[in-house]
């Protein structure tokens, strides 16, 4: 028997119907939010993000009685644009969710997912998380805002906002610093119910996707050519 096709949420993350390559950059405009870095660059270093080199993955697992039936997912952004303001102890990022993967095989094995859905199963969960879930044409952007936790040693305080909704976590993270540039590197757990959105569900509940989205993140940035 064939898996159910669930739906990925998420920052967990989407390819095109027949392919996991995500789609081309799609230009978005300054933000407030990026016109600090703007102005932060004329008194102090002040780092531009690397899509490059940079990755997001949100990993999302199935549940319930028939969770055999189903698959786990691994979503993926490469498309984060951003700044980083190191003597600050700053860095705002954000990514669209239509711009992400679902399911690139060296991910899922990375995940140590020992399974790959189809072109098929890719596209109908991308559909499900783009339309029914995360209602991705209103609300297309997942934006990240990180500050040192003052007296909490390597803890970044992370503001993520998706769906409308923001909350904010301590998340172990390591920093690397460089003549080039910038590394962090980290993993959390965020709840698709924190944002409110419902976990989806099929068969009264006996196929479902389970609650937590399992992150994380490698960002590098680099000073500005």
């Amino acid at each position: 028997m064939k898996p159910i096709r669930t739906y990925l949420p998420l920052l967990v993350l989407v390819a095109g119907c027949a392919s996991t390559t995500a789609p081309p950059p799609v230009p978005t405009p300054a933000t407030p939010v990026f016109s600090w870095y703007h102005e932060a660059a004329r008194t102090q270093p002040v780092l531009r993000i690397d899509a490059a080199l940079s990755l997001i993955t949100v990993t999302v697992r199935r549940g319930g009685t028939f969770a055999r039936m189903g698959h786990d997912h691994v979503v993926a952004s490469r498309s984060i644009e951003g700044f980083v303001a190191p003597d600050a102890g700053r860095a705002d990022f954000r990514f669209r969710l239509d711009q992400m993967t679902v399911d690139e095989t060296d991910l899922r094995t990375k995940a140590g997912l020992n399974t790959q859905p189809d072109v098929d199963a890719i596209a109908g969960t991308r559909t499900n998380m783009l339309t029914r879930v995360l209602d991705a044409e209103r609300f297309p952007l997942v934006e990240l805002h990180a500050e040192r936790a003052a007296g909490k040693g390597d803890l970044l305080r992370l503001t993520v906002t998706l769906h409308g909704v923001a909350r904010t976590v301590d998340v172990p993270t390591t920093i690397v610093r460089s003549a080039d540039g910038l590394t962090a590197s980290g993993a959390f757990i965020l709840k698709q119910s924190d944002f409110g959105i419902t976990p989806m569900s099929v068969m009264g509940g006996a196929l479902t996707v389970q609650d937590p989205m399992e992150l994380a993140f490698r960002i590098v940035a680099a000073p500005q050519r």
